[in-house]
């Protein structure tokens, strides 16, 4: 057992995010996320928001949301409905496992498919047949398809991460927990993105991979010609 509400301050204030910034990247408001710090779980809407929450603020505070939901679960919630829920034994967690690499290399492939098809459909629309070459000549080597504009994916841990087209205010591409091992690709030139644990993820733009110092959430902004983190 462990108190919920201080591990959580303890995690956000060792990562020195303030209240107002964890309301802006989780989307959940600030009196709730004291609520949860405070444990004054009545203050929330119903139970189901509780867990909800308790999952979304842990992860995005690099904790892992499920023991979270777990322990409010075996303290707070009661009814003859409700069991605990058990450990894996080992045979499930080899299948989880395999099932982990099968996704994965799933994904994968899925996003070799979608680079190739951006770069057929972009070469196919923006350029016409050129005529055949004098007998003798060289045909030209045809480039290479481009690069995801952004590319994010979790080596070493889960981050909760969040990315906006343009800007802040711009459309949701993406907004969770990205976990190890899973590739996260975007086509565009303009990307607001806000991520919690940056130590834990492997980033490319345009092909070409950034560094990231510090272990704090950082916010990346991405322009045609440069990218800046904040």
């Amino acid at each position: 057992m462990f108190e919920i509400g201080n591990s959580l301050r303890d995690a956000r204030l060792r990562r020195r995010i303030e209240l107002a910034q964890a309301e802006q990247a989780t989307k959940i408001r600030g009196k709730y996320l004291r609520a949860l710090e405070d444990e004054e779980f009545e203050l929330l809407p119903s139970e189901t928001y509780v867990k909800g929450f308790l999952r979304t603020y842990a992860e995005y505070l690099g904790l892992d949301g499920q023991v979270y939901v777990d322990e409010f679960n075996s303290r707070f919630v009661t009814g003859e409905d409700y069991e605990p829920r058990r450990r894996p034994g080992p045979h499930e967690r080899r299948n989880r496992r395999l099932e982990t690499i099968i996704v994965v290399a799933a994904l994968a492939a899925i996003a070799i498919v979608t680079v190739v098809v951006i770069g057929a459909w972009t070469s196919s629309g923006s350029r016409s047949i050129p005529p055949p070459a004098p007998a003798g000549t060289k045909k030209p080597e045809r480039a290479a398809a481009p690069a995801p504009g952004l590319a994010i994916v979790a080596l070493r841990g889960s981050s909760y991460v969040a990315v906006h087209r343009g800007g802040a205010a711009g459309p949701v591409l993406f907004q969770g927990t990205v976990g190890h091992g899973e590739p996260q690709a975007f086509a565009g030139t303009r990307f607001w993105v806000n991520v919690s644990s940056p130590e834990n993820l492997v980033i490319r733009i345009r092909g070409k991979r950034i560094t990231l110092t510090g272990y704090r959430p950082r916010v990346i902004t991405v322009t045609p010609t440069s990218w800046h983190a904040g």
